[in-house]
C-alpha cells in the first residue's frame, strides 16, 4: 500500500488490517503508529518501487495485492504549471504504479488470484481545469490498468482502478487554498462553488468508504472486476 500515511492510504491500510492481511505501509514518512510494517520510499524515484516490493517479499514471503495510491496536486494555469511539478507529479501518479506493476508482477503471478488495484480518480475520466499533470497522470493510470488487466488474465491477475471523487483528505483540504486563489473566490465558497461542483450529491466521500470498496476488490468476490475503472463519485461522471 503506497500513500499510507494519510487519507485514503491509511483508512485502505487499517482496513486490510483489520481484515486479516499483513500490509507493508509505504510513505515518503511513514507513521510508525499505522496499522501496517511502515516502510519509507522516495516512490518519485523508479528503484524506490522495486525496493519496495522487495521489502514486501522479504518481510511476509509473498505478495497478493498491490495498491497504488500515493498522489500530489498543483492547480495552476497551464502556462504557468511548473516544469518540475509536472515531472513529480506523472511520476508519482502513472510512474509508480507502473514499476510497482512491473517488480510485482513474478510474485502476483504465484498467488492464487493476485490484485493489482490502483486509487486513480474521476479525474481518471473527465477532466478539470488547472489540472494538467493530475488528470493526465489519472488518464494514463486507467489505460495502465486495462493493459495490465489483459497480460495478467492468463494468471488470474485482476487489476482495477477506484475512482472516487473529491474524498476528505489532506490533500483535498489543501486544494481549497489552492482553488481559491485561482478562481479568485474565498475558500468558504470554493468547498460549494468548485470542489463540490460537479458532484450530483453534495458531499464528500469519506476515506473508509474507500477503504470499503477496495476490501471487497481484494476479495474473493472481486476477482471478476479486472480491466475496469470502479467509479464512485456521487453522480458526477454521470453528467
Amino acid at each position: 500500500m503506497t500513500g499510507a500515511a494519510s487519507g485514503i492510504g491509511r483508512a485502505v491500510t487499517a482496513r486490510l488490517a483489520s481484515d486479516g492481511m499483513d500490509v507493508l505501509a509505504v510513505d515518503v514518512h511513514p507513521d510508525p503508529d499505522g496499522s501496517g510494517v511502515p516502510f519509507e520510499a522516495d516512490l518519485t524515484e523508479p528503484e524506490a518501487n522495486a525496493r519496495a516490493v522487495a521489502a514486501a517479499l522479504e518481510r511476509f514471503g509473498r505478495l497478493d495485492v498491490v495498491i497504488p495510491n500515493a498522489g500530489v496536486q498543483h492547480v495552476a494555469a497551464i502556462e504557468e504549471f511548473p516544469d518540475e511539478r509536472w515531472q513529480t507529479i506523472v511520476g508519482l501518479l502513472l510512474s509508480s504504479p507502473f514499476y510497482l506493476a512491473k517488480h510485482s508482477w513474478p510474485a502476483l503471478r504465484q498467488s492464487d488470484g493476485g490484485r493489482f488495484i490502483a486509487i486513480a480518480s474521476v479525474h481518471g475520466l473527465v477532466a478539470s481545469p488547472y489540472k494538467a499533470a493530475y488528470v493526465s497522470a489519472k488518464h494514463g493510470v486507467l489505460g495502465l490498468i486495462k493493459t495490465l488487466a489483459i497480460e495478467g488474465a492468463e494468471d488470474d491477475i485482476s487489476c482495477a482502478a477506484v475512482c472516487p471523487g473529491y474524498v476528505r483528505t489532506p490533500l483535498v483540504e489543501k486544494q481549497i487554498g489552492d482553488q481559491a486563489r485561482v478562481h479568485g473566490l474565498s475558500e468558504e465558497d470554493v468547498l460549494e462553488q468548485v470542489i463540490l461542483a460537479p458532484h450530483a450529491v453534495k458531499r464528500l466521500i469519506e476515506p473508509e468508504e474507500v477503504a470499503a470498496v477496495v476490501a471487497f476488490l481484494a476479495g474473493p468476490t472481486g476477482r471478476a472486476f479486472t480491466g475496469v475503472p470502479v467509479t464512485m463519485d456521487y453522480g458526477w461522471s454521470a453528467r
